[in-house]
C-alpha cells in the first residue's frame, strides 16, 4: 500500500460584493440612511418644544431655581414642605420644576399630575457638596454655609454678640473707618474688617478683641462633637496622638475649618500633605454631622411650563408629514429586508431538507450562489461525497476482513477435519501449514489492534535514545531471508549523527511494514534500499525501491484501510491493506509524519520524519538498538 498525501485545500476567496458580510452591511446602511434623512427632514420641518426648550433656557434663572432650592435643603431636614417652595418658583420663573430622589421617585412638581418628567435632570440638589450661597451664580464644591445644623446659636447667645458687633463697629466709626454688620446663616454678627484697617495695626490691635469671634457654648459644643468625629480619620492618617483636635471659625460665616493637633503646630501643616489630609478628615467629619439637619439628596428637572419637552408641538399637516414618512420608511425597510431574507433563507431551507433525508441517499444540493452560503453547500455536498465514500469503504472494509480472515480460517478447518476423518496424518510439514495459517490470523487481528487502539489513542510508546543506523539494522535482519527468497537485494545507508529518541519495537514495526510493503512490489533483481540521514531538527527515515512505483491517482489513497492499488487478493501483491495506515498512526505516536512519492524512472519513496534526538553521552560507537528483541517477530504479512 501506498501513503495518501495530505490534502491540500487553498481557501476560496469570495468577490467583495458577494461576501455576505458585506451585503447585511450595506441593507443596514441603506436602512440607517432612508432613516437619518427622514429624521432629518421632520427635525428641518416641523419644530419642536424640546428644540425651543434648548434655545429658550434661562442660565439666570436655573441658577436661581438651584440656589433657592439648596437653600432649602440646607435648612430643612426633609422635603415634606417643599411644594409651597417649588410651585412658588414656578410662578415666578415661568419655568416647569420637579424634584425626586436619586431613584426618580417624585417628590414635588410643579406641572399636573402624570406629566413625564424631563429626559434629563438639570442638576443634583445635594447642601452637603455643592455650594449656591457664597458665590451667586455659581456652584462650588463644598458645604453650602447656610447648612448650620447644630450650630445656630441661641437668642440669647444672638443678643450677646450683636452687642459685641456693635461696640467693634463704634470702635472702627472712632477711627474714621465705616463698617457694616454682617448676618451670618447661622444667626452669628460678623463685621468685616473695614478698608484701611489692614494698613493700620494699631486699628486692630484696639477694635479686634477676639471675644466677637469666640465660639459660644452652642458653637463649642458642635466643635467638640466634630472634634469627635474627626479623631477616627486623623487616627487612620496617623495624625492623632491623643491631644485635642482644635477648630476655628471662617471670620466671614460659621464655617468650622480644620486646626492641628496641638494647635501651634496649625501654621506648619498649612498647605503640606498633612494639612490637606486635616482638612479632609474635618470636612468629611462635618457632612457626617449636619446630614440628620438637612435634606437628603434629589434630583432637579426643569420644563418649559407645564409642557412636556419630549412631545412634539405640530399642526396637522406635520403629523400626517410624520406618519407618512414613517410608513414609507417602515415599508422599505420591511420590503429591502424580505428580499434579503429570501435570498438567505431560500439556500439554507435546501440545506436543512437535504440534512433531513435518509442517511443512505447521499442527498446533494443545489449550488446557486457564489458567496458564503454557495460555500456552506459546496461544503455540504463534499461532505455527503466523503460520507458516500466512507460508507463505501466501510463495506469494503468488513468485506475485506471477512475475506481475510476466511481465508486462513477455512485452511485450518478443511486441513483439521481430514486430520479427524483420518485421511491425512498430522505430520510436521502439515503442522507448519496450520501454524502458519495462524501467523497471519494473527497478525491481521494485532494490526486491527494496533488501529484500534491508535484511533482511541490508548497505543502506548515506550520511548528510548538508539541511533537510526542501528534500527535499519535489525530491520534489515528481520527481511533478509524474505527479500532473498523474492531475488531482491536489501541494502541501508546511515548516517552516524542521526539518533531518536522513540519506541525501538514500534519503529521497527514501522519500518517493517514499509520494507514488506516494498518487497511485494519490486521484481527480482530489483533494490530495496533503507536510508537514514539528519535534516536539521528531523531525522529522515527513507524506504526506496526499484518496483513499478505509484500512480498519481493512487497517492491520495494509499493509507486507506484495505486500499490496494492492485485488486488482487494475492498474497504476492495484495496484502492486508492494514501495513501502511499502522505506519502512519506509529509516526504520528512519535511526532512525525510520512509521506509517499515515486522516483522518476520508476520506483517508490516512503519517508518517515520524526524528531532528532542528540546522542547519550557515552555515544562513542555504535551499539544495538535497546530492546532489540523485544515483542517483534520478524516482518507481518500485509
Amino acid at each position: 500500500m501506498r501513503r495518501r498525501t495530505p490534502e491540500v485545500r487553498t481557501k476560496r476567496r469570495i468577490p467583495l460584493r458577494k461576501r455576505l458580510l458585506v451585503r447585511l452591511l450595506f441593507v443596514s446602511v441603506l436602512i440607517a440612511s432612508c432613516s437619518v434623512a427622514a429624521t432629518a427632514w421632520l427635525a428641518v420641518t416641523t419644530t419642536t418644544s424640546a428644540l425651543k426648550e434648548e434655545q429658550g433656557q434661562d442660565l439666570a434663572a436655573d441658577n436661581s431655581i438651584l440656589a433657592r432650592l439648596s437653600g432649602y435643603a440646607a435648612t430643612h431636614a426633609d422635603w415634606s414642605d417643599v411644594g409651597h417652595t417649588v410651585r412658588a418658583l414656578a410662578a415666578k420663573t415661568g419655568r416647569r420644576i420637579a424634584l425626586t430622589t436619586a431613584d426618580r421617585t417624585l417628590v414635588a412638581d410643579s406641572a399636573p399630575r402624570g406629566t413625564p418628567l424631563p429626559p434629563r435632570s438639570a442638576a443634583t440638589v445635594d447642601p452637603l457638596r455643592t455650594d449656591t450661597y457664597t458665590e451667586s451664580g455659581a456652584q462650588l464644591s463644598g458645604i453650602d454655609p447656610r447648612a448650620v445644623g447644630p450650630y445656630r446659636i441661641t437668642a440669647r447667645e444672638r443678643a450677646e454678640l450683636d452687642k459685641l458687633a456693635r461696640t467693634r463697629k463704634q470702635c472702627y466709626a472712632r477711627f474714621g473707618l465705616q463698617a457694616t454688620i454682617v448676618r451670618a446663616p447661622s444667626g452669628r454678627p460678623v463685621v468685616p474688617r473695614p478698608d484701611g484697617a489692614e494698613a493700620s495695626g494699631h486699628v486692630a490691635a484696639q477694635c479686634e478683641d477676639g471675644r466677637l469671634n469666640t465660639p459660644t457654648p452652642t458653637e463649642q459644643k458642635a466643635l467638640d462633637t466634630l472634634s469627635a468625629g474627626a479623631r477616627p480619620c486623623l487616627r487612620r492618617a496617623g495624625l492623632d496622638r491623643g491631644a485635642p483636635v482644635f477648630l476655628t471659625f471662617d471670620p466671614t460665616g460659621n464655617t468650622p475649618l480644620g486646626g492641628g493637633y496641638p494647635i501651634a503646630q496649625y501654621a506648619k501643616l498649612g498647605g503640606t500633605a498633612a494639612g490637606r489630609t486635616v482638612q479632609t478628615c474635618v470636612l468629611g467629619a462635618r457632612r457626617t454631622q449636619l446630614e440628620p439637619y438637612v435634606a437628603p439628596v434629589a434630583e432637579l428637572f426643569l420644563g418649559i411650563g407645564d409642557r412636556n419637552p419630549s412631545r412634539f408641538d405640530m399642526s396637522p399637516a406635520n403629523k400626517a408629514k410624520v406618519i407618512g414618512a414613517a410608513g414609507l420608511v417602515l415599508a422599505v425597510t420591511v420590503a429591502v429586508t424580505a428580499v434579503v431574507a429570501i435570498r438567505l433563507v431560500r439556500p439554507l431551507r435546501a440545506l436543512t431538507e437535504a440534512a433531513q433525508q435518509p442517511p443512505e441517499r447521499h442527498v446533494r444540493v443545489p449550488v446557486t450562489t457564489r458567496d458564503e452560503t454557495g460555500i456552506l453547500a459546496e461544503a455540504f455536498n463534499g461532505l455527503a461525497e466523503r460520507r458516500e465514500r466512507l460508507e463505501a469503504q466501510r463495506k469494503a472494509m468488513v468485506s475485506d476482513i471477512a475475506h481475510e480472515l476466511r481465508s486462513p480460517l477455512t485452511n485450518i478447518r478443511g486441513w483439521l477435519e481430514v486430520v479427524r476423518d483420518g485421511v491425512v496424518e498430522p505430520d510436521p510439514s502439515l503442522l507448519d501449514s496450520l501454524h502458519e495459517e495462524a501467523l497471519v490470523l494473527q497478525r491481521i487481528i494485532d494490526d486491527l489492534q494496533d488501529l484500534a487502539a491508535a484511533d482511541a489513542g490508548t497505543l502506548r510508546l515506550h520511548r528510548e535514545r538508539l541511533r537510526a543506523g542501528d534500527l535499519l539494522d535489525q530491520v534489515a535482519d528481520a527481511h533478509r531471508v524474505a527479500a532473498k527468497a523474492a531475488g531482491v537485494a536489501l541494502r541501508t545507508e546511515a548516517d552516524a549523527t542521526a539518533w531518536l529518541d522513540a519506541d525501538p519495537v514500534r519503529m521497527r514495526q514501522a519500518l517493517g511494514n514499509l520494507v514488506s510493503n516494498a518487497l511485494r512490489h519490486t521484481p527480482a533483481d530489483g533494490t530495496v534500499t533503507l536510508a537514514a540521514r539528519r535534516d536539521g531538527p528531523d531525522v529522515v527515515l527513507t524506504v526506496t525501491d526499484t518496483g513499478t512505483g505509484i500512480a498519481p491517482e493512487d497517492l491520495p489513497h494509499v493509507f486507506d484501510r484495505f486500499w490496494r492499488a492492485e485488486k488482487s487478493r494475492s498474497r504476492r501483491t495484495g496484502g492486508s491493506g492494514l501495513g501502511l495506515p499502522i505506519v502512519r498512526h506509529l509516526v504520528a505516536g512519535h511526532g512525525g509524519t510520512a509521506e509517499a512519492g515515486s522516483r522518476p524512472g520508476g520506483g517508490a519513496v516512503l519517508t518517515l520524519r520524526l524528531p532528532a534526538a542528540g546522542p547519550p553521552a557515552d555515544a562513542t560507537c555504535p551499539s544495538p538498538v535497546p530492546g532489540a528483541h523485544q515483542g517483534y517477530s520478524g516482518p507481518a504479512a500485509q
